[in-house]
């Protein structure tokens, strides 16, 4: 009689981890692909605060870098930081191509829209590969440490406070390169401060609970 011979457990566990790596990973990188895209329009509050659009999404990129360090750590996290800033060079050199490339005369206004759209974005890729690099790097570092520190509790207080130092970082370069000339310089100065506080804002509220809920169920699916 045969008998049907069970699978590794090691083997399917480490089909889930990089399973849940990659979809981390994906949803990383298409974050802030997004974000700079989005980083092209200014949101005007009331006439008196000034962000990008990108500010919205940013935070929640930020939420996974955590997620990257606290379950894979520093050194994954810093491959793929480096693979999102490669991707970030690509979306440019794509939709710059698609800039250069030819139009029919009667999609003129179509043409004319994504052009002006993505003649502006290598300016603001560049902004954000400069603020991504210094931000997420420091960020993940501090995180690391952090956790060192307090030998893994307290996720909240590694989630809050790298994102405090890191979102410094990245915030000051990003603004300055992306709006620097175009702006008034009261207009960039409160875009520095409402940034940086609204990223931080989102990432209390609600990137860290979602933080704890991602790295929870991701504990869990890949566990034994």
């Amino acid at each position: 009689m045969l008998h049907k011979v069970s699978g590794n457990p090691l083997k399917n566990r480490k089909i889930k981890d990089n399973t849940a790596l990659m979809i981390v990973i994906s949803l990383f990188v298409t974050l802030y692909l997004v974000s700079n895209v989005m980083a092209v329009k200014v949101i005007s509050l009331f006439g008196l605060f000034y962000f990008d659009a990108g500010t919205i999404t940013f935070p929640f990129a930020y939420m996974l870098g955590d997620v990257l360090t606290e379950l894979w750590g520093f050194k994954t996290a810093k491959k793929v930081i480096w693979m999102t800033f490669f991707c970030n060079i690509l979306m440019v050199v794509c939709t710059q191509i698609g800039v250069w490339l030819p139009s029919p005369d009667y999609l003129d206004t179509t043409a004319q829209a994504y052009n002006h759209m993505f003649t502006y974005v290598p300016r603001i890729v560049v902004a954000s590969l400069a603020g991504f690099l210094l931000g997420e790097l420091s960020n993940a570092w501090i995180m690391e440490k952090i956790k060192e520190k307090t030998k893994g509790r307290r996720l909240w207080v590694r989630t809050i406070g790298s994102s405090a130092i890191g979102y410094i970082f990245d915030t000051l370069p990003f603004v300055l390169i992306a709006f620097g000339g175009i702006v008034s310089t009261h207009d960039l100065l409160y875009m520095i401060a409402f940034q940086y506080c609204i990223k931080l804002l989102i990432e209390a509220f609600f990137g860290t609970p979602l933080a704890y809920a991602v790295i929870k169920g991701l504990k869990y699916c890949i566990k034994d």
